[in-house]
């Protein structure tokens, strides 16, 4: 009797589950004589048939009712005139036997499995569009790149740190799949919202994950195609907000007091790249013509090069630290922020938490490496977008810099 209100549980899931994806099917079950074989009911009680084979828990018999429900499916799909040759009604009847079996154990999983199914099934239309006329050859190639090297190939690298590169190949695949996972986000962006608020809006969020890696994209993006040059300036200044608002964070989840000696720098710092990066979206706004978006999602080889770079500073660091010893905080905050701001800051907050620095000593190793950190903007901002983007970017960045020193110097 115990088991009971988990039993009423999994057949009210089962039921809903068929009754579900049973309603999105009717609905294109069609009338008369031409009728597809499986409705409402049909799906309903699939999903009641699949219920009752898991309490039961016989092996047979669940391999029983599997095997009628496949016939049920084969004998709808033969007796079909409607001149489409696909399988999915018949298909989704099986797995609505399956989400009923799985409903007695688990009845979330189930139910959450049967809203996908209704959903795919409801979405035929979208779907088709998307993959037939919407996705190009070129955007399903470079899809099908990303997901190789997200999925099969950064698993397979080894995560053992080599002594002479600083990193483990897997930190360097993984920042090689974060660029093109960059680039790719801005071209989404580009065609679901435009050049100007798509760019701003993906600017900003990269820039939680890397603002320099973001610039880089962008600059890549506007060398690409000059037409998006307002667009892509904009998009990089969008992701210096994001630096000092996740810099803001790491103060206020590591060391709170620290808000009061670097809290003036970083208003400052904010509030000027937010004006710098919505004064550029608006003279772009002003001046723009909207035009569909040209060239790929990413390119593999400024991936690289980009992560080559990256890896190559930190290669340096760690021969630094090897052979020099511990050189001081400010130095090693100059040498981290050229990579990571925020990982530098984490460091020097760590530190004052723990007492082994004055909170009055606080502010300067930080803004050294938000300083050293916006230098390799400017580098990344010329080597990919060259002049015509660089200097703009630079102006915004030096501005946003210049903000957060000042009240290092007011405030004494």
């Amino acid at each position: 009797m115990n088991n009971d209100p988990k039993l009423l549980v999994g057949f009210a899931a089962a039921l809903g589950s068929g009754l579900l994806i049973g309603i999105e099917r009717e609905r294109r079950k069609g009338l008369g004589a031409n009728r597809a074989l499986a409705g409402i009911r049909t799906f309903t009680l699939a999903s009641l048939t699949g219920a009752a084979a898991g309490v039961i828990a016989a092996p047979l018999l669940t391999f029983t009712g599997g095997m009628l429900i496949a016939t049920l499916a084969a004998i709808s799909h033969w007796r079909s005139h409607s001149g489409d040759p696909g399988v999915t009604t018949e298909l989704a009847l099986f797995m609505t036997y399956l989400v009923g079996l799985i409903a007695i154990d688990q009845p979330v999983v189930a139910a959450g499995g049967a809203v996908v199914i209704a959903a795919l099934l409801s979405a035929r239309s979208a779907l088709h569009k998307f993959a037939v006329k919407v996705l190009s050859e070129t955007e399903l190639h470079d899809g099908l790149l990303f997901a190789a090297c997200a999925l099969i190939v950064l698993p397979l690298l080894p995560d053992l740190p080599l002594p002479w590169l600083g990193a483990s190949p897997r930190r360097v695949g993984a920042l090689v799949v974060t660029f093109m996972g960059l680039q790719a986000a801005g071209y989404v962006a580009l065609r679901a919202a435009g050049p100007g608020l798509g760019l701003a809006l993906s600017g900003l969020a990269s820039g939680f994950v890397s603002s320099t890696g973001t610039i880089a994209a962008l600059g890549t993006r506007s060398r690409g195609d000059r037409k998006l040059l307002g667009a892509c300036i904009s998009g990089a200044l969008f992701s210096c907000v994001a630096t000092v608002l996740l810099l803001a964070i790491v103060v206020g989840a590591i060391y709170p007091g620290g808000f009061l000696t670097i809290g003036p720098s970083l208003a400052a710092a904010f509030v000027t790249a937010t004006g710098a990066a919505s004064l550029g979206l608006w003279k772009q706004r002003t001046n723009y013509d909207s035009h569909p978006p040209s060239g790929r999602p990413f390119h593999l080889g400024t991936a690289l090069g980009f992560s080559a770079i990256l890896v190559t500073v930190t290669a340096l660091m760690s021969l630094v630290n090897t052979h020099y010893g511990n050189i001081g905080a400010n130095i090693a905050a100059a040498l981290t922020g050229v990579f990571d701001v925020h990982a530098s800051a984490t460091s020097t907050l760590s530190l004052a938490a723990n007492g082994a620095l004055l909170p009055s000593n606080l502010p300067l190793p930080i803004l050294i490496a938000f300083s050293t950190n916006t230098a390799s903007k400017l580098i990344a901002a010329f080597a990919s977008g060259g002049p015509r983007y660089a200097l703009p970017v630079t102006l915004g960045l030096l501005a946003i810099a210049t903000a957060a020193w000042a009240p290092l110097f007011w405030l004494r």
